[in-house]
């Protein structure tokens, strides 16, 4: 069944909006800052996971995961981060995008903490080898580093994590109830073949991580 969305119940505006959910607290806003506090600096060197957010130059955005060693994000000051970008598959949409739309986006992740922290700024490619050479992990550079000054920063609350249960062993999915990439690969990628695709993509986890 088709589901048709009555577009009269749509919220369309920013007045729809507030309308709808209410002025947000005082504790809401008064937490947003414009620097990294040393709480924020502490939750970075912890953190193992962030999700970086760009737009590109006609407002099309574009969501990537980025994880390493806790800490694996550099926090210059209190107003800049760097970001490595390890090797991937070549794609460099969140590169791409910096490039065209220097706003950016981050949400940091604890495994164990259901509080996250989001950091919105602007953000730089760069390839200088005195910023990428503290950022070497395995003995290889980055390809590549984002140079983050943050304009927003604040801790959003544990509710979407308690709600999902996300750091529940227990809730784990077991890896057979889905299938393998190389098996979606070959589903969606015409002349492809599950088995290559799973061994090469393996080999690059062994190999390519660095």
């Amino acid at each position: 069944m088709v589901l048709e969305v009555n577009t009269m119940d749509e919220l369309k505006d920013a007045d729809s909006i507030r309308a709808h959910y209410g002025e947000p607290s005082h504790m809401a806003k008064a937490k947003q800052l414009a620097r990294l506090d040393q709480h924020c600096r502490s939750f970075i060197q912890l953190s193992p996971f962030l999700v970086v957010a760009t737009t590109d130059a006609d407002g099309r955005m574009d969501t990537s995961p980025r994880g390493d060693a806790p800490g694996f994000v550099a926090v210059l000051d209190d107003k800049t981060l760097v970001v490595p970008d390890r090797v991937g598959n070549r794609r460099a949409d969140t590169m791409l995008n910096v490039t065209a739309n220097a706003h950016i986006a981050l949400l940091f992740l604890v495994p164990g903490i259901n509080e996250t922290l989001r950091v919105n700024g602007t953000a730089r490619v760069t390839v200088d080898p005195a910023v990428l050479a503290p950022l070497t992990a395995n003995g290889k550079l980055p390809a590549a580093a984002l140079v983050v000054t943050a304009e927003e920063v604040f801790f959003h609350c544990g509710k979407p994590l308690i709600r999902s249960d996300l750091w529940n062993p227990d809730r784990r999915v077991e890896r057979g109830r889905f299938p393998s990439l190389g098996k979606i690969l070959a589903d969606q990628i015409d002349g492809g073949k599950a088995e290559d695709y799973d061994r090469g993509i393996e080999e690059q986890y062994r190999t390519r991580l660095y």
